[in-house]
């Protein structure tokens, strides 16, 4: 899995980076899953995994590359403050979400 950064924008009112990223799957032929994806985004720009957060990630139907857009942000309970409560949870691994469901 291949990634890369198309775009990097300063939100500075929201206090984040919005990114705009482009992971090549052709070894993997589906897309991968967010936990894979976020670690990898957290990689290539030397953040922590936990404070990125996929709003959308697509593969284009015919193709082996899905585009993508992350929040990454400078604490973790400013993120919970600024995105909807399905994004939070959708970028949550799943062991974590096991223990908070019971």
């Amino acid at each position: 899995m291949e990634t890369k950064i198309l775009s990097e924008t300063e939100n500075k009112l929201l206090k984040r980076k919005e990114v705009v990223f482009q992971v090549e799957h052709s070894q993997t032929g589906s897309t991968p899953p967010r936990t894979e994806v976020k670690e990898a985004l957290a990689k290539a720009l030397k953040k922590d995994a936990n404070l990125i957060f996929i709003k959308k990630m697509e593969t284009k139907t015919g193709t082996r590359t899905a585009i993508g857009t992350a929040n990454i942000y400078d604490s973790l309970e400013h993120a919970k403050l600024i995105e909807p409560e399905y994004i939070v949870k959708r970028n949550i691994p799943t062991e974590e979400q096991k223990k908070e469901g019971g």
